[in-house]
Parts: structure tokens; C-alpha cells; sequence
């Protein structure tokens, strides 16, 4: 069996598992706090929760090709983080989860509230420190796609050593997620604009309508290419560099191709029914974390003069 092949019947079991266990009825219930406990289970169950331990017997790169289906079906789970701290404590033992280290707190995790453990990860040093929870400790807060981020205290943390770029595989994380979104947007504006009737006929007709799809479109194949290029490179030298590149990228195409979808759905695509805003909010929420558009073009921006402009050509049109 080829490494391709293992990728692939990877991506087609997420894909099932996914779709049987992941509909908008978990989504609701996800965003009025109940956390997914039968869809985590079955998770556990298929191994999906230990893809990315050094011991899984899987390439890295299949595990954030399983990220990318998560992010297609708004999986209300934090795969990423659940992934990467199963890798570095080298342990898949508690449900542990991953925020951002700063000061005496740990920032931003993901359902805190029902994690066993939580890793902080420092952004600028990269270093980490572990914790158990205590649910005392817990400010509960959301993200605009109501998704759990909470705040805890770090004083009872032990330091976790880390020899992996940890800030960047976590922005690949939510770069990979960002890309299965974007798709499964542009497949429920296609699927949308075929459906729906004005004068008669389907408002794909329509010429405004058209370009609409064809922008969506274009920004989602580059936001996939921007999001396999940064996945290559994982392990590779120019690994943050991708990732600057990709974040950014998928960044600046989450907020076109969610104005364009919504302006393809028209106020149905606004309404609590539909599930579109499912996907539209995690993107516009997915863009800021780990580091934004113009976070990630400055730490370019910085390479780039270092370098030199003579230098610039070399490193946009080759790999060196």
C-alpha cells in the first residue's frame, strides 16, 4: 500500500464518519455548549484522535489531509489541537487541548470546560507548558462562530518540551480546516444557485449570479493550493515560510468567498436554518486565529527584506 493510498482511505473514512455523525443538529447543539460526546467517541473509536503521534504508524501529512475533511463538515470538535497535543505529550489518554500561553494564563482553548489537560503555547518562543484543569479556573468565552475559547490559569503548569515549530503546525491546523470549509461553501453555493428559481428559472442563469461563483471559485482553488503547499513542506526548511503563505492566503480568501456566497444565497443564506452560516462563521473566525493575514504577510514581509531584493525572484519561483 502506497503512501497515497493510505492518504486516501484516510480522507474517504473521515468523510463517512463525518457526514454519518456531523449534521446540524450536533452543529446547533455544539453552539449552545453541549460538546459532542457521541461524535468524540466515535472519533476515539476509529483511532482519528491518534493520527498524529510519532507512533501512529501515519505520515504527518495524512493527519492534517484529515483536518481538511473536519473543516469541510464544521466539525464541532478541535481536531487540530486535540491532534497536536496527543502528539507532543506522546499520550492520547486524557481528552487534552491546546490554547495560547501569555503571562500566568492560558488563552483561547477550546472546550476548556471539558478537557482533562491543556497545553499552552507560548507564540513568540514556541515553548509549552502542561496543565490539568481545574473547572474553577475556567473563564468561559466564544468565538464568533460560537465555538468554546476559554481562559484558565497556568500556575499549576510544568514545563513541556517541545522540538517542533509548534505555533506554525498550529496555524497549518486551522489553514487545512479553512480549505475543507471554503470547498464545502462553494459546493452549497453551486448546489444552491441550481436550485433556487427567479423568473422562471434556476439563478445560476444569471450573469451576476455567475460571477459570484466563478470569484468563489477561483479563491477556493487557491486557498487549496496555498493549503497543499503548506502541508509539503511540513518537515521541510522552508515549513514556516509555507505557512505564512497559506495562512494569509486562506485568510484573505475566507472573507471573499463568504460575501459572495451569502450574496449567491441572498437572506435565506442569513437565516439560523440554513446551515451555510455554519461554515461562513468558522472561516471569519478560523482567519484570526493563530495569527491573521497581516501577522503572517509582516513575518514574510521580514524574510523577504532580510534576503535581499535580489534574492526575491529565487525564492518566489523556486523552493530554495
Amino acid at each position: 500500500v502506497t503512501l497515497m493510498d493510505t492518504r486516501q482511505l484516510l480522507i474517504d473514512t473521515a468523510e463517512r464518519i463525518f457526514a454519518d455523525h456531523c449534521d446540524k443538529t450536533v452543529l446547533d447543539a455544539a453552539e449552545r455548549g453541549e460538546f459532542p460526546e457521541s461524535l468524540w467517541k466515535i472519533v476515539r473509536e476509529n483511532g482519528f484522535h491518534e493520527l498524529a503521534m510519532a507512533d501512529s504508524g501515519v505520515d504527518l501529512k495524512d493527519a492534517f489531509a484529515v483536518l481538511r475533511v473536519a473543516g469541510r463538515h464544521a466539525l464541532p470538535l478541535p481536531m487540530a489541537e486535540i491532534l497536536l497535543a496527543n502528539r507532543w505529550l506522546r499520550s492520547a489518554s486524557e481528552l487534552t487541548v491546546i490554547g495560547r500561553l501569555e503571562g500566568g494564563r492560558i488563552a483561547d482553548v477550546p472546550w476548556a470546560q471539558t478537557a482533562q489537560r491543556v497545553l499552552g503555547i507560548d507564540w513568540d518562543s514556541g515553548e509549552g507548558v502542561s496543565t490539568p484543569v481545574s473547572a474553577e479556573a475556567i473563564e468561559t468565552d466564544r468565538n464568533v462562530a460560537a465555538e468554546p475559547r476559554d481562559n484558565l490559569s497556568a500556575a499549576a503548569a510544568t514545563q513541556l518540551g517541545l522540538n517542533e515549530p509548534a505555533f506554525e503546525m498550529l496555524a497549518l491546523g486551522r489553514v487545512a480546516a479553512m480549505a475543507g470549509c471554503l470547498e464545502r461553501i462553494l459546493e452549497l453555493s453551486l448546489q444552491y444557485a441550481s436550485e433556487r428559481e427567479q423568473f422562471g428559472r434556476p439563478i445560476s442563469k444569471f450573469q451576476a449570479i455567475q460571477h459570484n461563483l466563478a470569484v468563489v471559485a477561483g479563491e477556493v482553488a487557491a486557498a487549496s493550493r496555498a493549503a497543499d503547499a503548506a502541508i509539503d513542506a511540513l518537515e521541510g526548511d522552508r515549513f514556516a515560510l509555507e505557512v505564512a503563505a497559506a495562512k494569509a492566503r486562506v485568510g484573505e480568501a475566507a472573507g471573499i468567498v463568504a460575501e459572495s456566497a451569502h450574496q449567491v444565497h441572498g437572506a435565506m443564506g442569513f437565516t439560523h436554518e440554513h446551515q451555510l452560516h455554519h461554515f461562513t462563521r468558522r472561516v471569519w473566525s478560523w482567519r484570526d486565529e493563530y495569527g491573521n493575514e497581516a501577522f503572517w504577510q509582516q513575518r514574510l514581509g521580514q524574510h523577504l527584506a532580510e534576503i535581499g531584493a535580489d534574492k526575491v525572484w529565487d525564492f518566489l519561483a523556486t523552493r530554495g
